[in-house]
């Protein structure tokens, strides 16, 4: 099976070509169906693939051809089939097959139907050959795929100009940490001559390479995950990728694209380990981020951009996890996250889907009897994100923290804990707000509807998963099948991962346990019983609670200074390069045409004027000369 590993993104790709060429004319709603089965291929074949990889074939390269040959210096297009590429397998075409279904449904009756497949397969191609490469610079040619296909997805409804620059800026945003990875590569080639993950890995055991320069290498790489990963400071362009269709948010903005930041720096964990402080300024970020992101989406009232923010939290556990040494927990996470978050994003644009377009969660209330599939598989979902047992996400979110207090990262885990608090809150005000309650908006109640069964089964089969992937995979704690799967992997990278005792895993679990209760409670107290009354505390809070809902002017800072100032910057290159390269050369080249239109005048073209212009040239000439001769004669 790990022969036809190729035929894995093939598939998408393929999917990408028949929507592209003939969909719109021919083929019409059969797009939707073809780039479902596409993908459905694609999982089954990643399922045979990590069942082969479970049954002994720890590492396998696939070459599919040589790309590049320079002397000594190769890159191969070749895929790197290990534990970690088998977890991102799985994980990536699974959860992109049900959210394909889902779009099915979603955006049945839109006039780019089409489009949105073929835009969605070329996606996930680029996101396979993204987890598939064996080197960082084909991985580069994936890491650009997905940027290039979240701009033409994010500005689907390009109509519209909130969509428009919505993409713009993830693009921007982007090629900005872009340059990071560019740096990162780069330095890797001029240290290692090489690019290639195994080669890099090997030489970096077999060679003293100052701990320095590793640092500079490790710091790149992680700008560039900060990008795509939303974190601190290229965080803003997701939430505001919210303009585009929900699947979407779905599929590149909780379960795929924005995973790929973590999947780099996991991949990267033998640079990372020996490069000094590097691990704890991953860790530092994520923790920061977390924090941030989840006091933030405690005051939005849009449902999706909730989601949102809840998405840069849950990034921000994972980098924490990454940070403080224990990357198996981080991918746990990364796989509960796919299927929880996937499935809140997907039950929103039910939500919306049911409303007729509508976001704003003031205008919501009581749909869970007008909605109980979608009202029961995110109540699941949410109680995964708040971290209740037995659901997927509070064993990898309890792992993160845990590992975070044993390794000794006291701060990191309060700031763990406490985000599992006001993640509890934000999610259970989100749920309330939406579902229960009187409807706060009569009109919308009337014509709510359930979505329809291709739109609400991948949302039971994503609220199975949720259920009993957590169980299924990370259980017994620190001891579940996840960590003897990606255990090679962890230990090739040098990562010495610490098993706490018995007595302090269930006393982090209470913890973990209280935290996501706590933050629950709050949240009832406040909606169910108004004490105290939402609107009171947001009186009481003043400025705390403008800074929040103004996400703590991060936009403005960035359109009033970055901009303006790269504005300005911009501005007077412009005016340099126009008054002085320009200016120069259209000066020089003004002056030699005056001259020659004054040299012109010279030539008349009657033969008396040249011949008397000789002649006088030859009495200067012997009158020169003869002043110069009677000089040297006279002394």
């Amino acid at each position: 099976m790990i022969a036809l590993v190729w035929l894995i993104p093939a598939f998408p790709l393929a999917a990408f070509l028949i929507a592209g060429l003939f969909g719109r004319r021919w083929l019409g709603h059969w797009t939707g169906v073809i780039a479902s089965a596409a993908v459905g291929l694609s999982a089954l074949l990643s399922i045979g693939v990590f069942l082969e990889v479970l049954g002994g074939k720890e590492q396998t390269v696939v070459q599919l051809y040589r790309w590049i040959g320079v002397g000594d210096f190769s890159v191969n297009v070749a895929a790197l089939v290990d534990p970690l590429s088998a977890v991102m397998l799985l994980v990536v075409t699974v959860v992109s097959f049900l959210i394909f279904v889902y779009s099915n449904g979603y955006m049945a009756h839109d006039e780019g139907f089409y489009r949105f497949f073929a835009w969605l397969s070329l996606f996930v191609f680029a996101m396979l050959i993204l987890v598939m490469a064996d080197n960082y610079l084909l991985m580069f040619v994936g890491w650009e795929g997905v940027g290039l296909c979240s701009y033409l997805l994010i500005g689907f409804w390009f109509e519209r100009p909130e969509p428009y620059l919505a993409a713009k800026k993830a693009f921007v945003m982007n090629r900005i940490g872009d340059w990071g990875y560019t740096i990162g590569i780069i330095t890797i080639f001029l240290v290692f001559n090489s690019m290639n993950f195994l080669d890099v890995f090997h030489r970096l055991e077999q060679s003293a390479i100052a701990q320095n320069t590793l640092a500079i290498i490790c710091i790149a790489l992680f700008f560039g995950a900060t990008g795509k990963s939303a974190q601190l400071p290229l965080y803003s362009w997701l939430p505001d990728a919210m303009e585009g269709p929900t699947p979407v948010s779905a599929l590149i903005h909780a379960a795929t694209m924005v995973t790929s930041g973590v999947y780099l720096v996991a991949r990267s964990m033998p640079l990372f380990v020996v490069a000094g402080p590097s691990l704890e300024v991953v860790g530092i970020v994520g923790a920061v981020t977390a924090i941030f992101a989840a006091t933030i989406a405690l005051v939005q009232f849009d449902i999706k951009r909730v989601m949102a923010y809840s998405t840069v939290s849950q990034l921000g556990y994972m980098f924490l996890a990454l940070g403080v040494g224990a990357p198996v927990a981080a991918i746990f996470h990364l796989a509960t996250h796919a299927f929880f978050k996937a499935l809140l994003f997907l039950g929103s644009g039910s939500v919306i889907h049911g409303l007729d377009g509508e976001q704003d969660m003031r205008k919501m209330g009581g749909l869970r009897r007008k909605m109980p599939v979608t009202f029961w598989t995110m109540l699941v979902a949410g109680g995964a994100l708040a971290a209740l047992p037995p659901l997927a996400g509070f064993w990898s979110k309890d792992e993160i923290v845990a590992a975070a207090f044993v390794n000794g990262h006291v701060v990191l885990y309060a700031i763990g804990i406490i985000t599992a608090v006001l993640t509890a809150f934000y999610v259970t005000r989100a749920l309330w707000m939406t579902f229960y309650g009187e409807p706060r908006d009569h009109h919308l109640f009337d014509h709510a509807h359930e979505s329809p069964a291709i739109m609400t089964l991948p949302l039971i089969l994503l609220g199975v998963g949720t259920v009993v992937l957590g169980i299924a995979i990370g259980f017994p704690p620190e001891q579940g099948f996840i960590h003897r799967f990606l255990g090679p992997v962890v230990e090739a990278a040098g990562v010495v991962e610490h098993a706490p005792e018995l007595a302090t895993i269930l006393l982090l679990a209470a913890v973990s346990v209280v935290a996501g209760v706590v933050g629950i409670a709050i949240g009832l107290l406040m909606y169910v019983r108004h004490r105290p009354d939402p609107a009171a505390v947001a009186r009481a809070a003043g400025p705390v609670y403008r800074l929040l809902v103004n996400k703590y002017y991060i936009d403005e800072l960035y359109d009033h200074r970055v901009v303006e100032a790269a504005r300005a910057i911009a501005g007077a290159s412009w005016a340099f390069d126009i008054h002085i390269i320009d200016g120069l050369a259209n000066r020089l080249g003004w002056a030699l045409a005056m001259g020659g239109q004054g040299l012109r005048r010279l030539q008349t073209g009657v033969v008396g004027n040249y011949a008397l212009t000789i002649m006088a040239g030859l009495l200067l000439m012997l009158v020169a000369y003869g002043g110069y001769a009677a000089g040297i004669f006279g002394r």
